[in-house]
This record gives C-alpha cells, sequence and structure tokens, in this order.
C-alpha cells in the first residue's frame, strides 16, 4: 500500500538555490509537511553516494513517529535550508557532530549524537 502524498507546506516554485549542492538528507514531515522549525540536526558518516549524513528532526518526534518510514524522506539539503535557514551556518560540521535548537533564543548549540535506538 502506498502512503498517502504528502502536502508540502512550500511549494516547489518557493525553494530557492540558497547553498551549492550537498547531497541528500533525511528529513522529517514535521519540518516538511507541518512546517516547524529545525529542532534538532546530526551528522553522520554518509553511507550512500550524494549523500550528505544529515538528519533533519523538528526535536519533537516521539518514538512511534520516529518509527514509522513514511514521516521521513530524502530531499536535497537546500530543500531544508529553504524551511529553516538558520541551520546553514552549521551545514560544514563533520560527521559525528549534533546540534540542538535553543528555540527560545532561536540558536543552535552542540548537542549529543542520537544512540542508535534513537530517530
Amino acid at each position: 500500500m502506498n502512503p498517502p502524498s504528502k502536502s508540502f507546506k512550500l511549494s516547489g516554485k518557493e525553494i530557492k538555490q540558497l547553498i551549492q549542492p550537498m547531497g541528500g538528507c533525511l528529513a522529517s514531515d514535521r519540518i516538511l509537511v507541518d512546517g516547524c522549525e529545525v529542532g534538532y540536526m546530526y551528522r553522520e558518516a554518509p553511507t550512500e553516494l550524494n549523500s550528505s549524513g544529515w538528519t533533519f528532526l523538528a526535536g519533537d518526534e516521539d518514538e512511534d513517529y520516529t518509527n514509522n518510514p513514511d514521516h521521513f524522506a530524502i530531499y536535497e539539503v537546500n530543500t531544508i535550508c529553504n524551511y529553516d535557514r538558520s541551520i546553514i551556518p552549521h551545514l560544514d560540521s563533520p560527521p559525528g557532530t549534533a546540534w540542538g535548537k535553543d528555540l527560545g533564543a532561536g540558536h543552535f548549540q552542540k548537542e549529543p549524537m542520537p544512540s542508535e535506538h534513537e530517530g
């Protein structure tokens, strides 16, 4: 059974080229469909050709949400930048880096990498 089609917060026409292409990333529907800011982002060593290694989450996804693959998809990193430009200064971070956003202050701070049992 195919998952229902997604209704994205931004249309394809609204996506601007903000950064140089850097490959794909995994991102939560909480960002692209629900329009939440990126609240947590981490970078692993890429295991696929054309992967940036980045994963972007709103930060409020629970275990049930993250265990459903229909809530995630692969996007070009530039697409996520269009949803939340505050991630751009951190995109050159090396694999093994994680950032969490202080939503009150609106800036990122270093966070621990997720364990293999988390999102």
